[in-house]
């Protein structure tokens, strides 16, 4: 005989819920935005009930709050906003949303949604955009206080090539000149008076980029 393939027991509040969006924003400024949408996916090879349940209910209209989505389907629950007033700028709501299967009572997941209302959605994008300004004047001032003692380091004392530089031009000068008579040294080092100006020419600017360092 062939067993039947029994479908494995699911435990109370550990199905995962999809909802979409995660988080509702009101602003009170925007009609349009009073009237939002809440879709629950169902994923599943079984048909769901569901519930949506509020903080505060009497600041919203579920239409539509429980009902059943079939296999792999969606639903979507419209929310609306019925008490815009100032004094609830700011208010984090919450809604739950329950599912269970058909046949059971017990809830098998849920799905938390935060409603919030706020002023302004020019006010908003301004907050977001001076935080965001703030966060790269941050970010700006940890790289230079990073970096820039690396930067001294780097920049402190003459570079090898600028000491090379120098200590050819002193040798350079120190060399005899062009018609000096009586010297050891080989007549093809003997420079004339013009290479030794351009020579010390030379050091002289060394020496200030050294001093400048």
């Amino acid at each position: 005989m062939h067993q039947q393939k029994r479908q494995p027991e699911l435990v109370e509040g550990n199905l995962p819920v999809f909802v979409f969006p995660t988080e509702l924003i009101f602003y009170a400024d925007d009609q349009s935005t009073h009237k939002q949408v809440l879709t629950l996916y169902n994923p599943y090879e079984f048909a769901l009930k569901f519930k949506v349940l509020c903080t505060t209910p009497n600041k919203y209209v579920v239409a539509d709050a429980a009902g059943a989505v079939k296999p792999q389907c969606c639903v979507d629950i419209v929310i609306r906003h019925r008490d815009v007033q100032s004094c609830h700028y700011g208010v984090k709501d919450k809604f739950r949303l329950q599912v269970s299967e058909q046949s059971q009572r017990k809830a098998l997941g849920r799905k938390e949604v935060v409603a919030l209302l706020l002023p302004s959605a020019k006010e908003q994008q301004k907050e977001e955009d001076e935080k965001r300004i703030k966060e790269h004047l941050t970010e700006s001032l940890f790289f230079e206080q990073s970096f820039q003692p690396e930067n001294r380091a780097v920049s402190s004392g003459p570079s090898f090539l600028t000491v090379f530089l120098g200590v050819v031009c002193i040798a350079a000068l120190m060399l005899p000149t062009l018609g000096d008579a009586g010297s050891l040294v080989p007549l093809y080092l003997h420079l004339s008076v013009n290479q030794k100006l351009v020579a010390a020419y030379i050091l002289g600017l060394i020496t200030v980029a050294i001093l400048r360092t």
